[in-house]
């Protein structure tokens, strides 16, 4: 049964307000696609014009700097993504008999062995696909490890103020209750508030998930101090490595206390939401956490066999063909520092505009995060205003109020140069 609207069209019955499929005082008496916009283009080729001048209001990589705080909006070269397309490596089946996966095995060996050397980490697993997957895996092998030695429960995972948004996310996935840890006016951690929270829970903290530098554009210079406080608690240490880049060359979480991390690899060297998830440290022994990275694939033989547990897989082998990217944008075996556009850390924090946080001597890490707060108090301009007022000079919006309200946080560092960086500064 079909029923008049009020505009002339018909709709089903039930849905006109007098059936059982919408209640009378659920039915909406408001006009709805109203505005002009749906109305003007009546042709498809007027249709086409219209979403071709919004797309041209898009301000793209390729056009100018994109200085958000954001995972994806970093370059990679060309000759970096170009492997992707070769036959040799976009053609092989992920299943294909080990004799045929030679060369791929070859490959895979070689650059889980230069993560683990620039990581200082023992083992790596280059399977999950995705940052989100990589904080999962890496918690459910701290949590396999808790359970194998009969601590199943550890279900505490402490995260800093000062972490990225998503620990908290991959936490509660994990199965883990979520106990946020305070941070001092300097933008670190507060040692204090920490050991607090071991006295008062240690039997059950399971991990601490530590982003460094962390979200607030500064290096936690009480990092070991952080994770010697909490491997004496008997819990597990996840620094969050979507910030490597600032670390490349220069320093190894494995050797300040790390046990696990996952690896932005698109930001550290190329490859748009590619993560690896290393595995721990290698100055406390054996590989504790190392059985526990790689999940079971018992269909792939050979060198390319992963080792059975219950984690059960995370993310799938049908990305072989990202590997020679990966290799082809890591530093060479021997090398010990990073690309010179890697180096841009430690960058003064400018006058002009308050920066929330800095480390010692005034510096900020891989991103900084400007306060607008002051400015709207006195002027009434907001976080939005100069968002919008910094596309009409060409330049992408960069993160609006996180990680705290009212704030602008600038992360071009992966992708910039020098130059670029200062014309993006110059009044």
């Amino acid at each position: 049964m079909l029923a008049a609207s009020s505009d002339g069209a018909t709709v089903p019955g039930e849905l006109a307000g007098s059936g059982p499929g919408l209640p009378a005082g659920l039915s909406r008496t408001s006009g709805y696609l109203d505005h002009p916009v749906f109305h003007e283009h009546r042709s498809e080729t007027a249709m086409l014009r219209y979403l071709r001048r919004l797309a041209d209001f898009d301000i793209a990589l390729d056009r100018s700097m994109i200085p958000l705080g954001s995972c994806t909006m970093k370059l990679n070269a060309a000759a970096e993504m170009e492997p992707v397309s070769w036959p040799e490596f976009a053609d092989l089946h992920p299943f294909a008999p080990a004799g045929q996966a030679a060369g791929y095995a070859e490959l895979i060996s070689d650059l889980e062995r230069w993560l683990a050397e620039i990581t200082g980490y023992d083992a790596v697993s280059v399977q999950p696909n995705a940052g989100s997957q990589g904080e999962l895996a890496g918690l459910l092998a701290i949590r396999g490890y808790h359970s194998s030695r009969g601590d199943a429960g550890r279900d505490i995972c402490l995260i800093p103020e000062s972490a990225h948004g998503t620990n908290a996310a991959s936490a509660v996935l994990a199965g883990l209750r979520v106990v946020v840890v305070k941070c001092g006016g300097d933008g670190a951690i507060d040692l204090g508030d920490l050991h607090a929270k071991l006295a008062d829970r240690g039997g059950q903290i399971a991990a601490i998930m530590l982003t460094y530098p962390s979200t607030n554009g500064v290096f936690e210079e009480t990092v070991t101090q952080v994770c010697e406080a909490v491997h004496a608690a008997g819990g597990q240490v996840y620094v969050d490595g979507a910030n490597l880049n600032a670390l490349v060359g220069l320093a190894r979480p494995g050797w300040f206390g790390a046990d696990v991390s996952h690896l932005n690899l698109h930001k550290t060297f190329l490859h748009p939401a590619r993560r690896r998830r290393p595995g721990r440290r290698p100055r406390r022994g054996p590989c504790h956490l190392a059985p526990f990275l790689r999940p079971a694939l018992p269909a792939v033989p050979g060198p390319l066999r992963w080792r059975p547990h219950p984690m059960g897989r995370r993310g799938s082998a049908d990305l072989l063909g990202v590997h020679p990217d990966d290799g082809a944008g890591r530093a060479p075996p021997g090398h010990r520092g990073g690309h010179p556009h890697r180096q841009l850390r430690g960058l003064p924090a400018g006058p002009a505009l308050p920066v929330l946080y800095t480390g010692r001597g005034g510096l900020v890490a891989h991103e900084c995060i400007l306060d607008l707060r002051p400015l709207t108090r006195e002027t009434g301009v907001t976080v939005e205003d100069v968002a919008k007022r910094l596309i009409d000079y060409g330049f992408h919006a960069p993160t609006m109020s996180f990680p705290v309200a009212g704030t602008l946080m600038i992360e071009p560092t992966e992708s910039e140069d020098l130059a670029e960086l200062d014309r993006f500064c110059d009044p």
